[in-house]
């Protein structure tokens, strides 16, 4: 077995502020699962979450266990310069917890567990998921996923977030997937429960068939100082289901001001007022009159997830966000989408000559031929604009 090394996925927050730590679930990565939760509390706490090996950023590991993981965990918080961090994680993030309030008592905090156990399922099942995947492919793991990850109606209320989630395990590696299973086929802790003093509050889903509320009963009342809640209608993920209930019982365990709530219709209304801010009205307004009952549910998960959660974000300022845009949209010969983005930058405030330096990077790092259809593009572009007034 051997330590992974682990990525640090920074979710913003101030850097004197104290460290809260976000550990993932099984097919998810940090940044679909705990975004949401992170927006409602960077403004007084430093949030950085981690990838499973082979999940979102996460590179691809050897064997591990939990153990292994959580070994990990304190070597990210070391690089990160925290002595101590609070903890907050998920399922097989709530299991690598467990594992650190076992192994390292005195660096953590507190700790938030969620729709986890301290033992998980079986070792069989778990095996037997390893050994499917596998056999074939991530693929294998789609059809079932849904009705077990989310409660009854959240799709239909958030198609978007839903979509965002699976498209998240799709893109997950097989074998790094595996991994997981025999790993949390290995891990149970139920005897040394009672070793853990730090404060932990155990986080259950009523909907959760895969951790119900009697596994984290069983946490809350084994350790030495343990709360239970139960949320009302929450599957198995529970960051994302309902993010304004867990922000607000991480700040009241951490000790922090609650965090305002954030509801779907605040999301949606300001990724429609970033996105109109900088594709314009017109743009906008001309999706919007598209909009078909084939493509209702994408233009709702773009507005909400795209503009309304990460353009939104404070870390970047526009003008920045538009200069990552355009480099991505070059390297994935995404033409169209380049003309609108090139637009969108002149009115985020990038200037000519600043988008042809930047056209003139992309030939080296994304390959001269992208960058000659780039150029092309905007010289199509760039003329309806001239460097004092904007858009013409």
């Amino acid at each position: 077995m051997s330590v992974p090394r682990l990525q640090v996925i920074d979710l913003g927050g101030p850097d004197g502020g104290s460290l809260l730590l976000l550990g993932p679930s099984l097919g998810t990565s940090t940044a679909t699962l705990w975004t949401g939760v992170a927006q409602r509390l960077n403004d007084h706490l430093r949030v950085v979450g981690w990838d499973l090996p082979g999940h979102g950023r996460g590179v691809q590991a050897q064997p591990f266990t939990i153990a292994d993981l959580s070994a990990a965990v304190l070597l990210l918080a070391d690089s990160l310069g925290a002595d101590t961090f609070h903890y907050a994680g998920n399922s097989v993030g709530g299991c690598v917890g467990l594992q650190l309030l076992l192994n390292a008592p005195q660096r953590v905090g507190s700790a938030t567990l969620l729709c986890t156990g301290a033992a998980i399922g079986t070792p069989d099942d778990w095996l037997e998921r390893a050994a499917t995947v596998r056999a074939g492919g991530i693929d294998t793991m789609l059809a079932g996923t849904a009705q077990r990850w989310f409660g009854p109606g959240f799709i239909a209320r958030q198609p978007g977030v839903g979509a965002a989630l699976l498209d998240a395990l799709s893109h997950t590696d097989p074998e790094s997937y595996a991994l997981v299973c025999e790993a949390l086929a290995m891990f149970d802790v139920t005897d040394r429960l009672s070793e853990i003093a730090i404060p932990v509050l155990a986080v259950a889903g009523s909907a959760d068939g895969a951790t119900p509320p009697e596994s984290l009963r069983c946490i809350a009342s084994g350790v030495q100082d343990g709360d239970l809640v139960v949320l009302d209608g929450v599957g198995h993920l529970a960051p994302v289901e309902a993010p304004d209930r867990v922000a607000g019982l991480i700040a009241e365990l951490v000790g922090v001001p609650q965090p305002p709530s954030r509801t779907v219709e605040d999301v949606h209304r300001a990724g429609m007022a970033v996105r109109r801010e900088v594709l314009g009205d017109a743009y906008v307004d001309g999706a919007v009159a598209g909009t078909t009952d084939l493509t209702a549910d994408f233009q709702q998960m773009i507005t909400q997830y795209a503009w309304g959660s990460i353009w939104t974000r404070p870390g970047l300022d526009l003008r920045s966000r538009s200069m990552i845009t355009l480099t991505a949209l070059v390297a994935r010969g995404h033409h169209e989408e380049l003309a609108m983005h090139l637009r969108a930058a002149r009115r985020n405030g990038l200037i000519n000559d600043e988008i042809k330096e930047l056209l003139m990077q992309t030939a080296i790092y994304c390959g001269v031929p992208d960058a000659n259809s780039a150029f092309r593009i905007a010289a199509e572009v760039l003329p309806e604009f001239n460097e004092h007034q904007g858009e013409q």
